[in-house]
């Protein structure tokens, strides 16, 4: 039968806010999505699920999964993902966050799975930087490495400390679209994507998707400018350059200051964040609207630049344009001035301007292809 592939799924928290339970609903559907893909990949033979979530584990061991469950209080990142695979002596292992991948495919799946079997010392990650998928032989390395507390750093301290060679995932909408937050729920509201879980769980929210549309009419034009603003990757840009009419306007800052711990430790510090304090909120959003049709920010820079010290619950509402529910004076202007621009404005985080936006000019081809 030769060697197979172990996949670990992380998923849990403690919703308390409308747009945690939002995302909690979605997240859910997707990752149950997720694990019936996986039982269709043939390198994959053993699932396992940590999570604090009664119900989820209840519906994931129900199709086969080996369910550890986790305290959230007491969550660690690494020393949960030494324990699981030091306890059941898993070599082969491909990690990924619960709803980190909601469009991949089985075959986008397979194929990591044969990367990851083709040498006896593989480490493969979706993003170079901060990656949220994982996969490497063997996983005993874990063991020579300091626990990272966070998986977007798991794939650099395996680089780093235990002297893998990184190699990129083949970058596809599969890989590079992330559901972290609720704007990617918008991006997935909008498209023709997702499992079937996932659209059920989307078709019961209340959602307004007019900004959406507004941007997706702009990318579709002919040579409209687009701010695009934060983590802004290569890849990105590339698959935009060469797929759709659209000038581009970036401004890329940051990238990988959570896994290089620069946001753990104040460091971040962000040319638009300099921008701002000299020209104001109101001017900067003048001076946008001047020079481009649309814009799609990654506001956790400007947020991490500015020092503010918002929940995440505070920059859902943020993403979701919810202003009025804001206590902190600069996200509550920064959020209305983006609500009431003359052009649309997304707000979101890294997974924004990387996979959205990949998502939203995907639609954009299959519209003109067909």
């Amino acid at each position: 039968m030769g060697e197979k592939v172990s996949a670990i799924i992380f998923e849990g928290g403690n919703p308390q806010s409308p747009p945690e339970k939002l995302m909690f609903q979605v997240r859910n559907a997707t990752l149950l999505d997720n694990i019936e893909k996986m039982k269709k990949v043939k390198e994959i033979d053993r699932i396992f699920l940590s999570t604090n979530y009664p119900d989820l584990a209840e519906e994931a061991s129900a199709q086969g999964v080996e369910v550890i469950k986790n305290d959230a209080k007491n969550f660690h990142f690494g020393e949960m993902l030494q324990t699981l695979i030091n306890e059941y002596d898993l070599n082969n292992v491909f990690y990924f966050g619960g709803a980190s991948i909601p469009l991949i495919q089985p075959e986008e799946l397979s194929r990591i799975c044969q990367i990851l079997l083709s040498g006896s010392e593989v480490l493969l990650a979706n993003n170079s930087q901060s990656a949220d998928l994982v996969a490497f032989r063997p996983a005993s390395m874990i063991n020579r490495i300091n626990l990272p507390p966070m998986d977007n750093m798991l794939a650099n301290v395996l680089r780093d400390e235990a002297d893998f060679e990184l190699q990129l995932m083949p970058l596809t909408l599969g890989i590079v679209f992330d559901l972290d937050t609720p704007m990617d729920i918008l991006l997935l509201a909008a498209s023709s994507y997702s499992g079937q879980r996932t659209r059920e769980a989307i078709g019961k929210l209340d959602l307004d998707l007019d900004r959406i549309y507004q941007a997706k009419k702009v990318l579709a034009g002919y040579y409209e400018d687009v701010i695009l603003m934060g983590r802004v990757g290569a890849p990105i840009v590339a698959y935009l350059n060469t797929n759709i009419k659209c000038r581009l306007r970036i401004f890329s800052e940051e990238r990988g200051m959570k896994a290089l711990g620069r946001l753990g430790q104040g460091e971040v510090v962000a040319l638009m964040g300099f921008f701002i304090e000299e020209v104001g909120i109101d001017k900067f959003f003048e001076y946008m609207e001047r020079v481009a049709n649309c814009a799609l920010i990654d506001t956790r820079v400007l947020f991490a630049h500015f020092k503010l010290d918002l929940s995440e619950t505070d920059r859902f509402y943020s993403d979701l344009g919810m202003y009025q529910e804001l206590k902190d004076p600069f996200a509550r202007e920064f959020t209305r001035r983006a609500m009431e621009s003359r052009i649309p404005v997304l707000l979101g985080g890294h997974s924004l301007i990387s996979g959205g936006l990949w998502a939203l000019a995907g639609e954009i081809v299959k519209e003109i292809n067909n």
